[in-house]
């Protein structure tokens, strides 16, 4: 059709009015084909100039991004595409884009709905090229929430298999309380029998109470059980969204660094990601750090009062939590130099009910293996007994668009 309408503009003064008419249908015709394939694309697409003010938007695009101002607003075409779009992280990304004549980028973001549910998007800039000149971008919003609950969903699945374990870990702490409730209900039972058997006289009252004392003891303890079996098993309840962890763990350190400092427990933190995001729950990743961080309290504290003061042996405390990317990775390091574990412990330290404090439930790092699992990440940990222990944990971050457009066109 180019060629066409090239070919007819250079005979255009030898043309009849009913040819040029017919022509300028021709012309309507194909601009409408091409205006309802651009209306059918399921991609979201703004059309941007050099600074990035808008100039086309399909309609869909207004399913899949926030505006404060509608793309058919004249007022659209007249104001930088960021300041027409309602979420502060997209905007920030879209200058950064601006500023740095970035052409081809890609990067995912999550953004809530008007009815409070979690969607994600991916925004892909490509250049506009005509005639060989940059003469704007074509940034293309593609909706990949299906793809991400799916690998919520797959990993969901793997989580499902750990329950065998738990439920055998569950049956084997139920045996010891049940075993103990029997044995003091026959020895009431018996003395019941011996009573009724001596004229109905009664055993001492106190003895009475005791065995009843322990039997009460024993249905605590196993409710306590079951309520943490519960807590254990159910699905975690996880509302996951592109967040930096970096600044959310910063304002967690800030809250338990006053409890750390007064027991004398030097805190370090450190980061180093770019501002790197990964899918989390704020929630849960809050939970995370406070099980480590009160693991490493606990490790510290042993560690101290193990230390022989009479050679006067100094101890400095430190308890440190690091941040930081790889290539495609996204590292969380929290450590301590406590009085570290054996490599016997260090096996079993996610296994349902396994502990080493006197009054631990041992779901504590249970719940942070799954939690981990859950935001599709990776835990290990190193320890050394009497020098400290450091949990990693490994987190892929959204992967870029790395293919380039040449400067052919599109």
């Amino acid at each position: 059709m180019r060629g066409y309408v090239k070919r007819v503009t250079q005979k255009a003064s030898k043309l009849s009015k009913e040819q040029v008419l017919s022509i300028l249908e021709d012309v309507l015709e194909e601009n409408e084909s091409l205006y309802s394939i651009f209306e059918s694309i399921s991609t979201g697409i703004l059309i941007v100039d050099n600074d990035f003010i808008l100039q086309q938007a399909n309609s869909i695009v207004e399913s899949r991004l926030p505006f404060n101002v509608h793309t058919d607003d004249p007022k659209a075409n007249m104001l930088p595409v960021w300041d027409i779009i309602d979420d502060d992280d997209i905007c920030i990304y879209l200058k950064n884009c601006f500023s740095k004549s970035i052409t081809n980028s890609s990067e995912d973001f999550s953004i809530m709905t008007p009815g409070g549910n979690v969607r994600f998007i991916t925004l892909a800039i490509t250049p506009l090229i005509h005639k060989g000149e940059l003469k704007g971008r074509i940034i293309l919003v593609r909706d990949i929430t299906e793809n991400k609950n799916q690998e919520v969903r797959l990993h969901r699945m793997e989580n499902m298999a750990n329950l065998t374990n738990l439920a055998a870990g569950m049956a084997h702490e139920i045996k010891n309380p049940l075993g103990a409730i029997s044995i003091h209900i026959q020895l009431v039972q018996k003395a019941l029998l011996k009573a009724r058997e001596n004229e109905n006289i009664l055993p001492d009252k106190k003895f009475v109470e005791n065995h009843i004392d322990v039997v009460n003891e024993e249905v605590e303890h196993l409710n306590k059980l079951i309520m943490d079996f519960l807590l254990a098993v159910r699905p975690v309840n996880a509302t996951l969204e592109l967040k930096n962890p970096g600044k959310l763990i910063q304002n967690i350190v800030d809250f338990f660094t006053p409890e750390f400092n007064n027991e004398k427990i030097k805190v370090n933190f450190d980061v180093k990601d770019n501002g790197a995001k990964i899918m989390l729950d704020e929630k849960l990743l809050r939970e995370i750090v406070f099980n480590l961080s009160q693991n490493a309290l606990a490790a510290i504290k042993t560690k101290k009062s193990n230390i022989d003061t009479s050679i006067d042996e100094q101890y400095d405390a430190i308890f440190a939590i690091k941040c930081f990317k790889t290539e495609n990775r996204y590292i969380i390091q929290v450590q301590d130099n406590g009085c570290g574990m054996s490599k016997e412990n260090v096996s079993k330290i996610f296994e349902p009910y396994f502990t080493t404090k006197a009054n631990g439930t041992g779901l504590g790092m249970t719940m942070v293996y799954k939690i981990v699992k859950e935001f599709s990440g990776e835990i290990n940990v190193d320890s050394i007994e009497n020098v400290g222990t450091t949990f990693t944990m490994i987190f892929p971050l959204p992967q870029k668009n790395k293919k380039l457009l040449t400067n052919e066109g599109i």
